[in-house]
């Protein structure tokens, strides 16, 4: 009886380390920033992610990218703008690529780590230690 019983404990282990190792930053999030919802979405050999929702997309469907540095670019929707590009890695954390902040229109270096199937941490850094992180929950 041991045996069997140690034999269901890795077989029991193996599962749920394989369904961890299964969790995926693909889907819609949750920010707590005014753009309201994010869709991650594998670009490449990257994660990529872009505005699908938010508290100035319900109030004007036409609302733009008034923050941007770049005057050209002010006239672009909020809703599809690309927030983070680049970021390379996995299979719970990826670095190496851009976010971009809608509030003040800069791009800052960007990590991203999958705490859990529900939880997403994104930074952004000027150059660290000068970081700010954010805790997104998967929309369900």
């Amino acid at each position: 009886m041991p045996i069997k019983s140690a034999t269901l404990a890795v077989l029991c282990a193996a599962a749920l380390s394989s369904t961890a190792m299964a969790a995926s930053p693909v889907g819609d999030w949750n920010t707590p920033a005014k753009h309201g919802v994010v869709r991650v979405s594998e670009c490449g050999d990257a994660i990529c992610g872009k505005i699908v929702d938010g508290d100035d997309i319900r109030a004007n469907a036409a609302a733009a990218d008034l923050h941007n540095q770049d005057a050209a670019l002010r006239s672009r929707p909020l809703k599809g703008l690309p927030l983070f590009y680049g970021v390379k890695g996995g299979p719970s954390e990826w670095s190496g690529g851009s976010v971009y902040n809608p509030e003040d229109g800069k791009t800052y270096h960007g990590s991203i780590k999958l705490v859990d199937e529900d939880t997403l941490k994104l930074t952004g850094c000027i150059m660290a230690p000068f970081c700010k992180t954010q805790t997104w929950t998967r929309v369900k």
